[in-house]
C-alpha cells in the first residue's frame, strides 16, 4: 500500500495531467475556429457573439463550482468536469448556426470554467500540505498542453474535417481523464492545517471581511494579468503585420514568442519563488511585463517587438498562478472560485478593450495598456505584501 509521500506524488502527478488535458482541449477548440466559422456561415460579428458563449459560460460557472467542491470536493468535480469538456468540445461541428454555435459553447465554456475552479482548487490545497510553491508548474503543464493541442490542430487541419478532428479530442481526452480521474479519486482529499474537512477558511464559518478584501485583491490582480494574455493572442500578430509590414509567418511568430517564454518561465517558477517568495516574484514580474510590453508595442522594429514579447511572456509568467493559490489558501474553493472568475474575465475583457482604443487612438498606443496593468500588478501587489507575502 503506498505511502502518505507516494500518494501526494501521485496526486501530483494526475493533476498535473488535468492541467495538462484542459489546455490541450481547449487549443484543439481554437485552431478549428476558422474551419467553423465557414460552416456555420456566421459573419465576424454573429460569430463574435457565438464566442462569447465560452467566457459567459466560464464565468457563470466558476462561482457555482467553488460551493460543489466545498460540498463533494475538488477531487470528483475536477473529473466530471474533464468529462464534460471532453464531451462537449465535439459539439461545435454540430452546429450550422451562430445560435447554435453560441448554445454549445455555453456549455463548452461552463465545463472549461468549472474544471479550472476545481484542479485549482486541489492544487492549492497540494501546494498548502507540501509546503512548497509548486502551482507553477501546473500552469506550466497548461501552457504545454496548449502548445501541443496547437501544434497537433495544425498539423491535421488540411487532412481532417473539425468533427473528426474534435471527436478525435474527445475520444483521447475520455482516455485520459479515465487514467487520470482513477488515481484521483483513489487520492485521499487533502486538508491543509488551517481549513476544515469540507474546504473552508476555517472551523470558525465564512472568511471576515478582511479575507474576502484580499481575495478580491488578489484576484483583481490576476485580472491584470490575463488582461495582457487575452491581448496578446489576439492582437499581438495584428501589430507586428499591420504596424512593421512583417509577413505573416512573422507576425505569427509574435505569440509564439509570447507562449515559450510564459511556459518556461512557468517551469522556473517554483524555483522563483521558493528564493524570492512571492510579493517579490509578483512585483519583479509585473516589472518585468511592463517593459517588455512598452518594448513591444513602441519599438519601430519586427525583431525588436518580438523580444518584447517574450519579455512580457517572462514577466506574467507567474502572476496568475501565484495569485489564485494565495487567494485559495485564504478562502478555500471560494477564494478560487473569485480570484479565477476575475482572472479569466481579463481575458474576456482584454481583446474588445484593446480594439476600441485601438479606433480611438492606435494599436501600439492600445497595446501599452497591458504593460500600465502590469505595473499595477506589481503597484498593488507591493502594497498588499504584509498579507500576501509567502
Amino acid at each position: 500500500m503506498p505511502g502518505p509521500r507516494d500518494q501526494l506524488v501521485r496526486l501530483r502527478i494526475a493533476l498535473t495531467v488535468f492541467f495538462a488535458l484542459d489546455g490541450f482541449v481547449f487549443a484543439g477548440w481554437v485552431v478549428r475556429v476558422p474551419a467553423i466559422k465557414e460552416q456555420t456561415g456566421a459573419s465576424a460579428s454573429a460569430l463574435g457573439l457565438a464566442l462569447l458563449g465560452v467566457s459567459a459560460g466560464a464565468v457563470v460557472t466558476m462561482t457555482l463550482t467553488g460551493r460543489l467542491c466545498r460540498r463533494y470536493g475538488s477531487h470528483p468535480v475536477t473529473v466530471v468536469c474533464a468529462v464534460l469538456l471532453c464531451l462537449s468540445v465535439a459539439l461545435p461541428p454540430l452546429t450550422h448556426s451562430a445560435p447554435a454555435l453560441g448554445a454549445v459553447l455555453l456549455v463548452f465554456g461552463s465545463a472549461y470554467g468549472g474544471i479550472n475552479v476545481a484542479f485549482n482548487s486541489a492544487a492549492v490545497d497540494l501546494v498548502a500540505v507540501l509546503r512548497r510553491p509548486i502551482m507553477p508548474s501546473f500552469h506550466a503543464a497548461f501552457s504545454l498542453g496548449g502548445m501541443v493541442g496547437a501544434g497537433l490542430g495544425a498539423l491535421v487541419a488540411g487532412s481532417l474535417s473539425p468533427l473528426w478532428h474534435l471527436l478525435g479530442l474527445t475520444g483521447v481526452g475520455l482516455l485520459v481523464t479515465l487514467a487520470a480521474g482513477r488515481v484521483l479519486l483513489r487520492c485521499e482529499p487533502l486538508v491543509p492545517p488551517d481549513r476544515s474537512p469540507r474546504g473552508d477558511q476555517a472551523p470558525r464559518g465564512k472568511p471576515d471581511a478582511r479575507t474576502r478584501r484580499l481575495v478580491v485583491t488578489f484576484g483583481l490582480i490576476a485580472l491584470c494579468s490575463s488582461y495582457g494574455e487575452g491581448a496578446m493572442a489576439d492582437w499581438g500578430a495584428l501589430h507586428l503585420e499591420q504596424d512593421l509590414a512583417a509577413s505573416p509567418g512573422l507576425a505569427a511568430v509574435g505569440y509564439s514568442c509570447f507562449a515559450l517564454a510564459m511556459t518556461v518561465g512557468r517551469l522556473t517558477g517554483t524555483t522563483l519563488l521558493e528564493r524570492l517568495g512571492r510579493t517579490p516574484t509578483v512585483v519583479a514580474g509585473g516589472a518585468v511585463a511592463a517593459a517588455g510590453m512598452l518594448l513591444g508595442s513602441l519599438a519601430p522594429s519586427a525583431w525588436a517587438v518580438l523580444f518584447g514579447f517574450a519579455v512580457t511572456g517572462l514577466g506574467l509568467a507567474n502572476i496568475f498562478p501565484v495569485m489564485v493559490e494565495r487567494a485559495g489558501a485564504l478562502g478555500g474553493p471560494g477564494g478560487v472560485a473569485t480570484a479565477s472568475t476575475l482572472g479569466y474575465g481579463g481575458m474576456l475583457l482584454g481583446p474588445p478593450a484593446i480594439g476600441f482604443m485601438a479606433d480611438w487612438f492606435s494599436l501600439p498606443a492600445a497595446l501599452t495598456t497591458v504593460a500600465v496593468l502590469a505595473a499595477v500588478a506589481a503597484l498593488v501587489s507591493l502594497t498588499t505584501r504584509r498579507a500576501a507575502a509567502g
